[in-house]
């Protein structure tokens, strides 16, 4: 079977370490990294250690095994699915800095056996954990990264040999490069470049226009833009959380959703007042509104554009790390059914609260799930004045 060479995979672990992490500076001495593979993807985490190590930082490894964990769902009982080790995830929480996840499925439909409420009771079991860290990084005092390790059977799903799979990776993440952080250095100050434009733009609404999806995003107040910054790698797309309540419409996503083991394909969503009211799917329909009927997973979280002059992701890699930031010929749209970004937000994180982020309509929920539509659209910008600006045509943001 293909293996990336120790180069590329040198060069991916400094660019987690050295780069996605502290925003974009890497760590600093002394910091702690939690860092979590699936058990394909120890040669890649194997250099992240390493890395971690000569930058001065203290790993902590956790590698999972995925037999493991079908175990757990197809044998535990509902109660042990809910079971939280409190003192176990408080005491990680507080210790850690930073955290870096190596996503390495061999099989991304590991899990289609196991009862799909099963495996969503399971994931939000450990809401409390992703809170204290969402708490956290809102203080400035943690940062995360995700990055992806192909596996043949990964490569499978999306239609690739894992040379050729691996060769989207490698493109994607500037791994060709001698030295890709000094890339994504530049690719990074160029996405500022839109994102100031767009935070400067007294925009009240977006409307989104492409097949079978005719769209109004109200934005909300005190909102900022996001991109970059190395959560994910990689990372092109260009977003925000908007306010919820004013989301209004309907919209189609042509790429397959791999979520929960399962592929749920052509999704259709209809949203009134806010909240989803219609969702079909030509496959796995039941699934999608399963994760819809969780709690406050009927609202969007995320609105996000990407362009296709950044990203050279050219392929559905069936993963939705890099499906999110698919470039091809008209770069891409998704929302996320659920959770919205604090950071997101024109006022400091530090200085507000839960009921604060509530009254200004970002949503909070345990499901974050992206959707993704890669087809030509045009986004148009409705600004306070009520004058009208289009903002994205052609996968290309239009400034």
């Amino acid at each position: 079977m293909y293996q990336p060479t120790s180069e590329v995979l040198k060069r991916y672990a400094g660019v987690l370490i050295n780069y996605a992490l502290n925003d974009g500076e890497g760590i600093k001495p002394g910091e702690v990294v939690y860092l979590v593979t699936q058990a394909p993807g120890v040669p890649l985490a194997r250099e992240v250690y390493r890395t971690i190590i000569r930058s001065g930082g203290h790993p902590i490894l956790q590698i999972q095994d995925d037999d493991f964990k079908l175990i757990q769902l197809t044998e535990s009982s509902d109660e042990q699915l809910k079971f939280f080790p409190d003192k176990y995830y408080r005491g990680l929480a507080d210790n850690i800095d930073h955290y870096v996840r190596v996503l390495a499925e061999k099989d991304p439909l590991y899990l289609a056996e196991a009862d799909p409420g099963k495996v969503i009771l399971a994931s939000n079991s450990v809401k409390k954990f992703r809170d204290w860290l969402d708490k956290k990084e809102d203080a400035g005092k943690f940062t995360w990264t995700l990055c992806l390790y192909g596996t043949e059977g990964s490569a499978k799903e999306a239609g690739l040999s894992t040379e050729e799979y691996w060769q989207q990776i490698e493109r994607a993440c500037f791994l060709d490069h001698e030295d890709p952080i000094e890339k994504w250095r530049a690719v990074n100050s160029q996405m500022n470049s839109i994102l100031d434009q767009l935070n400067e733009m007294p925009i009240d609404k977006l409307h989104v226009k492409a097949r079978e999806t005719d769209l109004i995003v109200t934005l909300g107040e005190q909102r900022k833009w996001l991109g970059g910054r190395g959560r994910n790698i990689p990372s092109f797309e260009i977003f925000t959380s908007p306010d919820w309540r004013g989301i209004e419409g309907k919209i189609f996503f042509d790429l397959p959703l791999y979520r929960y083991g399962n592929i749920i394909k052509d999704i259709h969503l209809q949203i009134k007042n806010g909240r989803i009211v219609g969702a079909r799917a030509s496959q796995k329909e039941e699934l999608l509104k399963e994760m819809i009927a969780q709690k406050n997973a009927d609202k969007i979280g995320e609105f996000s554009l990407t362009d296709r002059r950044f990203s050279k992701i050219t392929h559905f890699m069936a993963d939705t790390l890099f499906d999110e930031n698919f470039g091809g010929e008209f770069g891409n749209c998704h929302l996320a059914i659920g959770k919205a970004y604090h950071d997101a937000c024109k006022v400091d994180p530090k200085e507000m609260s839960n009921e604060k982020f509530k009254e200004l309509g970002y949503n909070d929920s345990p499901e974050h799930t992206d959707i993704i539509a890669t087809g030509d659209r045009e986004v148009t910008a409705i600004l306070r004045d009520g004058s009208r600006k289009v903002i994205y045509r052609g996968g290309e943001f239009t400034f």
